[in-house]
């Protein structure tokens, strides 16, 4: 249970936040940091999500796996908390997020920066103001951010099987992948073009490649090509 010094502390800066949250195009949302549950979320969230701000805060910190991505929200997760560490009000970190709302079965994305809003009286932070910004699903963005998210997962799913590869065979792999054949990558690495298919049967073992695309995606995913 937070202090009641804490509690008005958090009713204070959060009427300054409503004030005027609910004019601003995007959605508005407070943090406690302590407890790892909302405190605040301004109109147009609450519309979204199709619920109170009592049910909100009444979730916990359920709302995060609720509401988010949770593979997806690993990549930012570090960040937040290195922000908390540091304790810097003036510090900002912006991340893109997925979030499923009661009006599409499916992840939408946002791009959402986040600070501390107040530390508490031992100093430490105690809100966090966080300001999400919907992003078009036919954008540029939303399709790349949506390839990225994708290919972050292959290689969290398939980096055992990538560390198995020789510094040559990722060699071999990167050159296999932007279509080169056993002769050219012969004369570019200077190994014979039996060794160039050894190589290639080995990668394909290691890699249990089914197809060309999947060699191209691990270049991809490992940064080759």
């Amino acid at each position: 249970m937070l202090p009641n010094s804490h509690t008005a502390l958090i009713a204070a800066k959060i009427a300054e936040v409503a004030a005027t949250a609910d004019f601003y195009p995007g959605v508005v949302i407070v943090h406690n940091i302590r407890t790892q549950s909302v405190e605040y979320m301004s109109r147009p969230g609450l519309q979204l999500l199709r619920t109170t701000l009592a049910e909100l805060i009444a979730m916990g910190p359920e709302y995060h796996s609720r509401f988010f991505n949770q593979q997806e929200s690993a990549e930012y997760l570090p960040k937040i908390m290195a922000l908390l560490e540091q304790n810097d009000l003036n510090q900002v970190v912006t991340f893109f997020q997925q979030v499923r709302t009661t009006q599409s079965p499916d992840w939408s994305w946002y791009l959402s920066s986040i600070r501390i809003l107040l530390r508490g009286d031992d100093g430490l932070p105690l809100l966090g103001l966080c300001f999400a910004c919907p992003i078009d699903a036919t954008s540029s963005v939303s399709i790349k951010a949506t390839r990225l998210l994708e290919e972050n997962n292959f290689l969290r799913k398939n980096h055992s099987k990538f560390g198995q590869l020789t510094k040559r065979e990722c060699e071999v792999l990167r050159y296999l992948a932007l279509g080169r054949s056993a002769p050219e990558i012969s004369q570019t690495l200077f190994i014979s073009v039996q060794t160039a298919e050894t190589h290639r049967r080995n990668i394909k073992q290691k890699l249990r490649l089914e197809s060309g695309y999947d060699l191209v995606q691990y270049a991809q995913a490992f940064d080759l090509i």
